[in-house]
């Protein structure tokens, strides 16, 4: 195989989920082949099996062994599991978590090996795959730990927003406490790198959310935002990220404001998710910024409840797909142009890059 084609490792998930019917649909985009070499980590009778059950005819795997053997042209499939898996659709079991985490051991393998470019990670059960190799709440923790760095951030990317989050998978009585400065000064370097080098948009603006309802009120609701995350506002702007804030979400994205911005920061998991799922629930991607290495997926869990059913959207995992090589390209080019920084820079512009200041929002909420 020529290693001048993009190579995406794609990891099967939880196998007794909706994973192979996303990756299958996705994959019928046949203009995917033509941008990269599809490498499916996974198992040719759970796939097969799969196929079977969705009456999926016009759809075939070519299996390997290696990366090494993969076609250009085809979608490669490298078996991971042992002839005796059971799938039992819709179920949280042991040995689908098991599975799960075979496909993303050897695929991580293949990642941080420089086997495969980038990887695409179907949904797994966060429950059914802790084990004594797997103690962490997602794909994101994993893969901070397996690149041995605290530098990732959960960015979720939609063509109508970017979210990153302070805090990720933490219970909500927890949060307060991990507001501080530094963790937020730090993910909002890693945003702003990201921002510059995996989506070439130059002089990003990041708009950062408050903690309190209507941004604390003036300490009356609330006394975060005055000590904690202006300070780290303020901070950043000293580095030179163009930050603002901190804005109400509801006001914020209720206004449409947040389209003004290149990116948005949430302080925690809902506050952010909520409003990203709702505009984009089939259409986002999960991308791990801050790490040396890509990783998308689908925003999206395992659907047990409609597994087999023929029912789950392929769009999602084929938006993760593409996203995921246009990174590794902005990141080519971004790399090309730090080697050679007296060349001229054509860098294009994100097309929602606006000149003046997006106005506060306003969070009168009428006393309600």
């Amino acid at each position: 195989m020529d290693k001048k084609n993009i190579v995406a490792g794609i990891t099967q998930g939880d196998i007794n989920g909706i994973g192979y019917e996303i990756i299958m649909k996705a994959l019928t985009d046949t203009a995917i082949a033509e941008q990269c070499v599809p490498v499916v980590y996974g198992s040719p009778k759970v796939a097969a099996y799969h196929r079977k059950v969705l009456n999926i005819t016009s759809f075939n795997f070519n299996n390997i062994r290696s990366v090494a053997e993969a076609h250009p042209r085809k979608i490669n499939l490298i078996n991971c599991l042992g002839d005796d898996v059971r799938v039992e659709l819709g179920k949280s079991t042991p040995e689908g978590g098991q599975a799960a985490l075979a496909a993303l051991e050897n695929a991580v393998g293949d990642l941080t090996g420089g086997r495969i470019d980038v990887m695409v990670t179907a949904p797994i059960d966060k429950h059914n795959i802790q084990s004594e190799k797997f103690r962490f709440t997602g794909h994101t923790d994993y893969l901070r730990a397996k690149a041995g760095s605290n530098e990732a951030l959960m960015l979720m990317i939609s063509e109508s927003m970017k979210i990153g989050f302070v805090t990720e998978h933490l219970p909500l009585r927890d949060v307060p406490g991990a507001i501080t400065v530094s963790n937020i000064v730090s993910k909002l370097r890693i945003l702003n790198r990201s921002l510059l080098q995996d989506f070439a948009i130059r002089g990003p603006r990041i708009g950062v959310l408050s903690l309190n309802p209507h941004a604390g009120d003036g300490g009356l609701l609330g006394s975060e935002e005055k000590d904690v995350i202006i300070p780290a506002i303020t901070k950043a702007n000293e580095e030179g990220i163009l930050a603002f804030g901190p804005f109400s979400s509801d006001g914020l994205f209720g206004s449409g404001a947040f389209s003004r911005f290149d990116a948005i920061l949430a302080m925690y998991h809902d506050q952010g998710m909520g409003a990203f799922k709702a505009l984009a629930f089939d259409t986002g991607v999960n991308f791990t910024a801050g790490l040396p290495v890509i990783r998308t997926s689908p925003v999206h869990g395992t659907a047990f409840d409609i597994t087999g059913r023929n029912e789950a959207s392929g769009t999602s995992m084929r938006q993760a797909i593409y996203t995921a090589i246009d990174i590794f390209r902005n990141r080519e080019m971004y790399q090309e142009l730090s080697r050679n920084p007296l060349q001229p820079q054509k860098i294009e512009i994100h097309p929602e890059h606006v000149d003046e200041l997006p106005p506060e929002p306003d969070n009168d909420d009428h006393g309600l």
